[in-house]
């Protein structure tokens, strides 16, 4: 204990570790530093602090927060914060765990088999751990169309260290010229471009599958085609769609301009998971904004596009923070 009190007290003084919130730019609040501490002499050599993330979701029951908590403790770790929710009347306990701990302490391998046997305790459906200094970084391809807005600020943003991913690659329907920004942007950075041109009778889905194999997950950067129930089995993994909101709905390729006519109050933009079928799967984010009879159709698209690109780029740090858990047949908790 007098080691833990130690760290932490250290940790109060340097105020090297700021929580991350859904607000800010995640693993990148995360500091970690070098502290002297030895478990027999702490003044005597160096350890290394970094921060562990760990979801857990299993059938509700007594004593699981104290078996988490414990195994975090014992191990030397420290929890600076703790999200927990039981939904009213189903027995299912999920909860989300941010842990500073020193790995010469607490070895990566040791932690998969610590919170492994709590899961067997258990009977655990998820349990799911990130060391975001440790661990590579999750790996994704992002399809996209003409529309470039949201590619473009997934791009800036990967580049300015918002987003704690590798792109793989970006594949598109839409043949774009080596000078625009997209194709130079891309080949500045060494990310492949592939222009695959699809057609009702041919979607290019096999190439495209072959494309992503090795990705984590895919982000649909607003693109236009839909992916056949064929190609979501094969790849398997999650996808994340970005999709406008406008009430009333208006369908077809003026839509905003149906909405500036219609005078809407109010537009918003829609973070999902992709599932089989047309409709919307399991909702990550959505953020709305109101707009008035001041908007021309201009800045009303230029409003729309920011709700996008914001909710698109909330939805995948989220993904990566390890905030999203599935919930019932079509639903997410979002720590």
């Amino acid at each position: 204990m007098g080691i833990v009190r130690k760290l932490c007290s250290t940790l109060n003084n340097l105020k090297v570790f700021r929580l991350s919130n859904r607000n800010s730019y995640g693993y990148n609040n995360f500091i970690t530093c070098n502290i002297s501490v030895d478990p027999l002499n702490p003044s005597s050599s160096n350890s290394f602090l970094t921060h562990g993330i760990h979801v857990f979701q299993c059938p509700d029951t007594v004593g699981i927060v104290a078996k988490l908590s414990d195994c975090i403790a014992t191990r030397g770790g420290n929890i600076l914060s703790a999200d927990v929710f039981v939904p009213q009347n189903k027995q299912v306990f999920y909860s989300r765990n941010v842990f500073v701990f020193d790995p010469a302490m607490w070895p990566r391998m040791q932690m998969e088999e610590d919170f492994l046997r709590i899961s067997k305790t258990f009977n655990a459906m998820r349990s799911v751990i990130r060391v975001p200094a440790l661990d590579p970084k999750y790996k994704v391809a992002i399809l996209a169309s003409k529309q470039d807005h949201c590619l473009i600020d997934l791009l800036h943003g990967w580049q300015d260290g918002r987003l704690s991913v590798d792109i793989t690659c970006v594949i598109s329907n839409h043949y774009r010229a080596p000078e625009s920004e997209v194709i130079r942007f891309l080949e500045m950075h060494g990310v492949p471009y592939h222009y695959l041109g699809a057609t009702a009778e041919n979607k290019r889905e096999d190439e495209i599958l072959e494309l992503v194999q090795n990705t984590d997950f895919l982000v649909l950067a607003r693109y236009i085609r839909i992916l056949s129930n064929t190609f979501l089995r094969s790849y398997g993994k999650d996808i994340i769609n970005i999709h406008h909101g406008l009430l009333p709905s208006f369908k077809g390729i003026n839509s905003s301009k149906q909405a500036v006519d219609a005078g809407v109050k109010l537009i918003g933009a829609t973070s999902y998971l992709v599932t089989e079928g047309l409709d919307p799967g399991p909702i990550i984010e959505q953020m709305v904004e109101r707009v008035s009879h001041r908007d021309d159709l201009q800045s009303f698209v230029q409003k729309s596009e920011n709700l996008e690109k914001q909710c698109l780029t909330s939805a995948i740090r989220s993904y990566c923070e390890l905030r999203i858990m599935p919930y019932e047949e079509n639903k997410t908790v979002v720590f």
